[in-house]
């Protein structure tokens, strides 16, 4: 009887430690270093994969020429904005915004950073518009690229949703990601 009380105080014991430990770790990681300056807040803030619609963008330009991301144009479009692992493919991103409401069938007219949808299989297609008509994704010319052109898969093009990217496995600081 005695060893089972000990082990149970023992038990208790760590686990109030842990729970003291862990109720400080918010406090330091929230805390601002002395070198950190709001312009290099503001800085990080305007950069790519950043959850803004401008960061998506700068993301794909970083990128172009890459093949990194063939077949996983999915995975592309949510890091350009910072985020993975939402959805598990393309069409399965459409069904979701359609069924959210957020989506624009055969619209050819997305606003920057927009999702841009195609049925090119039974996984779909997907890239981040521009604001002038044209897209960034990934399979442009068999790498990460840049169209004018939404037809430029044939005539497959499904329309565009709001970019709206909900956290995934890799989350956005609080704050960065667009709503």
């Amino acid at each position: 009887m005695k060893k089972k009380a000990v082990t149970r105080l023992v038990i208790g014991a760590a686990a109030a430690i842990a729970a003291l430990a862990l109720a400080f770790v918010p406090a330091l990681a929230s805390a601002e270093s002395p070198a950190t300056t709001v312009d290099q807040q503001e800085q990080s803030q305007k950069s790519p994969a950043d959850g803004t619609p401008q960061g998506a963008i700068e993301w794909y330009q970083e990128r172009e020429g890459s093949s990194e991301y063939e077949g996983m144009c999915e995975m592309a479009a949510e890091n350009a904005y910072g985020t993975t692992g939402v959805w598990p493919s393309a069409i399965d991103h459409w069904n979701a915004t359609n069924e959210a409401g957020t989506a624009h069938p055969g619209d050819t007219n997305p606003p920057l950073g927009a999702f841009v949808f195609w049925n090119t299989s039974e996984y779909g297609h997907v890239g981040v518009a521009d604001g002038n008509g044209g897209f960034w994704a990934s399979s442009v010319g068999g790498a990460i690229g840049h169209s004018d052109d939404l037809g430029y898969y044939g005539d497959v093009y499904l329309g565009w949703s709001d970019p709206q990217v909900p956290a995934g496995k890799g989350e956005l600081p609080e704050g960065t990601r667009q709503h």
